[in-house]
């Protein structure tokens, strides 16, 4: 459920929203809201299967196979898991598009299915690629490139080619990437509101932490917070002390501390559009080195507001961020002391989707792409600081969903 406007005023959202959109936050995510449950209107899936087609036409691809997940649910709104069972998603590069499902899922596929009726079913004495290979025919497709997602798993690439010829597999990336790496105004509106749901439960919880407590105890109180603010799925990287210094964290037992490291990596989805913040702060008092740590992530984040424009190449952006660092000493390159991950993701319906803040990456930024900013430092053994907040590219530069955090001191403002 949407939070009215004067809820949002009481958690501080309405008017600390400094990033994407501003003062027109709450408008624009009640206008996101009306289009729909989902937030996802039916005009805007079709745009979204035309536009596939359209990158079909180009790239001379007959269709695209595609497995339950997030991009199944992006052009058709299926919202399935994958098993043994194969439901695809048939998208021809002109006409309806079509789901293949099990004979006894039928019903519950549909429940989800938000366009297009054409759904063949198959029953469990028949192999379910015969009947992807009818779709096709009844498209008037019989050979030519069919393109698969590039999750799609192999027995179901390899069992296209076993039960037909005529056909040549080649990668759904360019029109898959194509359609979700430029994000609607809709979608923005959607991520914007999983930002503002996630910073507000950092800030609810953040007075709350105490010495000795688990990254577990952490954890539940950050997910209960998002998930009363109406955030789903939430999830919550709680790393203090030592471990900090390892991005993802280590099995050592862990308790808060005094005067030493607290870091929190935390999210939510709000109508399927992911939110990733990090913050980083000491409980206590934070040492010179903590500090002049701290400073220089937070010049990352900056430097990466400077690059990240329309047409330059991604992999510049990770470039800068090296750069900087490498003058105070870190790395070189992905050493640590350093930075050893990518500078950002892509981030929408995934948590991490196409492309990344890496080097080497030519794709040029676009308008509407959205990803993180984390050019965290992390020395081994001792301690790390992550910093994260969202973006999305715009004609005039990055813009931010959620404001740089002021300092270690005052993480939160």
């Amino acid at each position: 459920m949407l939070l009215s406007k004067r809820d949002l005023l009481k958690i501080g959202l309405a008017s600390g929203a400094m990033g994407l959109v501003g003062g027109t936050s709450v408008k624009a995510i009640a206008a996101a809201g009306a289009a729909g449950v989902d937030g996802i209107s039916l005009d805007e899936r079709r745009s979204r299967i035309a536009k596939a087609q359209a990158l079909m036409q180009e790239h001379d691809v007959e269709a695209l196979i595609v497995e339950p997940g997030s991009t199944m649910d992006y052009f058709s709104g299926i919202q399935w898991w994958r098993s043994e069972r194969l439901t695809a998603l048939i998208i021809p590069k002109s006409g309806e598009l079509a789901v293949v499902t099990p004979f006894f899922e039928e019903p519950s596929v549909r429940e989800s299915l938000k366009v297009g009726g054409d759904v063949r079913t198959w029953h469990e004495d028949v192999d379910p690629l015969e009947v992807v290979v009818c779709v096709l025919r009844d498209r008037g497709i019989s050979s030519g490139n069919i393109a698969f997602e590039d999750t799609v798993r192999h027995f179901v690439v390899d069992g296209l080619d076993k039960a037909t010829v005529g056909y040549t597999r080649v990668s759904g990336a360019p029109i898959v990437n194509g359609c979700r790496m430029i994000k609607s105004p809709t979608e923005l509106a959607l991520m914007q509101k999983a930002n503002d749901i996630t910073m507000a439960a950092y800030r609810s919880v953040y007075p709350n932490i105490k010495e000795g407590m688990t990254p577990s105890d952490i954890g539940t109180m950050m997910k209960k917070a998002m998930t009363g603010l109406g955030g789903s799925s939430p999830w919550a990287l709680i790393l203090l002390g030592e471990s900090s210094a390892y991005p993802h964290g280590s099995g050592k037992p862990q308790r808060v501390k005094e005067n030493e490291i607290v870091l929190m990596d935390c999210g939510c989805a709000y109508a399927g559009y992911q939110a990733d913040i990090s913050r980083t702060f000491v409980y206590g008092k934070a040492s010179d080195e903590h500090r002049r740590v701290w400073d220089l992530v937070k010049e990352g984040q900056e430097v990466v507001m400077r690059t990240a424009k329309v047409g330059e190449p991604a992999g510049h952006v990770d470039d800068a961020v090296r750069k900087l660092y490498e003058k105070h000493g870190y790395g070189p390159d992905y050493k640590v002391p350093g930075l050893p991950h990518r500078t950002g993701h892509g981030i929408g319906m995934d948590g991490h989707e196409p492309i990344n803040f890496v080097r080497g990456e030519g794709t040029r930024l676009a308008e509407n792409m959205c990803f993180s900013n984390e050019p965290g430092l992390y020395a081994f053994g001792r301690f790390g600081v992550r910093l994260e907040d969202c973006l999305t590219i715009t004609a005039d530069g990055a813009k931010l969903f959620t404001a740089l955090s002021p300092s270690i001191d005052t993480p939160f403002g």
